[in-house]
């Protein structure tokens, strides 16, 4: 038995939002006094050490939820499935439904039980949950997908990641450059055959000093109501933790599937950083005793940002669809997905399409 990815499917918001954007931004440092550099200079060295030009933002009406349901509705005609069919719907997100301009998060009922609802899906056995993950949670929610196919729980599964960060950031923070919105979605089943589909995974938590590197906080303007919290992050310790952890684990994840490194065509990797990413794929490929091949790693940061649990399934959506210039994808490809966030969390699968 192969556990595949049938269909996939995104939703790409249309707002486009450039660096120049942030050109009126006031960004203060943490304790609140404003940053010595001018706006032109924080942009021009932000789209160096990231990549990010542009980033997509959903409009008003639009919900994390929403998105979701979008991007499902294509991976479920892709896979050319009955809804009803559908065993598990689970959602990665990690901040539900926020509203524009409200200071609350709604995840009561659950997005997962939303995105039920708004597919119309009658079966009560299809059983929605949400996975609060982290930017690893649409690769999570895949091995968990997985792991039920396996214990006869399941046939086929519907595994999403969304998320509208661009209504956590704080303004005056650098740091909400990074992010943007966006959904991926696709269908874990069963086919027959062997030696195809999800071949090995690796999952891991490090929480003991690592678990505040991702936290929410207070606003750096000490004006704003202390109340309203964001997205912050400590970005020198996350960089140094991906740098030491990712590569081990997507070698160990690599090892247990006893496939050469020599046979893996594409690293997806979470994108919230491109000289990270670069960096990452080199210490990879450094502990074979080897120079990572052109071509391997393909992009999307840098017209759509850091979509945390949205990124790689959407990255895989644009690369089957052939969307990604230089990059394609044949039958028998050998895949390795990796993703880091907050948690701190990591995992990998090696995946033969």
């Amino acid at each position: 038995m192969n556990i595949k990815i049938t269909g996939s499917g995104s939703y790409i918001p249309s707002e486009i939002v450039t660096n120049k954007d942030f050109s009126n931004h006031i960004f203060l440092n943490e304790d609140g006094t404003p940053f010595p550099l001018p706006n032109n200079i924080i942009t021009e060295k932000f789209f160096g050490i990231t990549g990010i030009e542009e980033r997509r933002y959903v409009s008003e009406n639009l919900l994390t939820s929403d998105i979701a349901v979008i991007a499902a509705q294509k991976a479920i005609a892709t896979a050319a499935i009955d809804p009803e069919s559908i065993d598990y719907i689970i959602l990665a997100h990690n901040f539900g439904n926020v509203k524009q301009g409200a200071i609350q998060s709604d995840i009561l009922p659950s997005l997962a039980t939303r995105v039920k609802h708004d597919l119309r899906i009658k079966n009560p056995k299809c059983v929605a949950y949400d996975m609060l993950f982290g930017c690893p949670g649409w690769v999570e929610g895949v091995i968990q997908a997985s792991a039920f196919i396996k214990a006869g729980m399941a046939k086929k599964c519907l595994v999403i990641g969304a998320e509208t960060l661009s209504r956590v950031v704080d303004p005056h923070d650098r740091d909400s450059m990074i992010y943007s919105d966006g959904a991926g979605a696709t269908i874990i089943e069963a086919v027959e055959g062997e030696g195809e589909g999800i071949l090995s995974h690796e999952s891991a938590t490090y929480a003991y000093d690592e678990a505040g590197y991702l936290f929410f906080g207070n606003s750096y303007n000490k004006a704003h109501d202390p109340n309203v919290r964001y997205i912050k992050m400590q970005g020198r310790k996350i960089y140094e933790f991906a740098l030491n952890q990712v590569p081990l684990a997507m070698k160990t994840c690599l090892d247990h599937s006893k496939i050469n490194i020599n046979e893996v065509k594409k690293v997806l990797i979470h994108q919230a950083n491109e000289k990270m990413d670069e960096a990452i794929i080199h210490r990879f490929y450094k502990l074979y005793e080897k120079t990572p091949p052109k071509d391997i790693m393909p992009m999307s940061i840098h017209k759509l940002g850091n979509s945390s649990v949205a990124t790689i399934p959407t990255l895989y959506d644009l690369l089957v669809n052939g969307k990604i210039e230089h990059h394609e994808l044949h039958r028998g490809d050998v895949v390795l997905f990796a993703s880091v966030g907050a948690g701190m969390n990591i995992n990998a699968i090696v995946y033969k399409m």
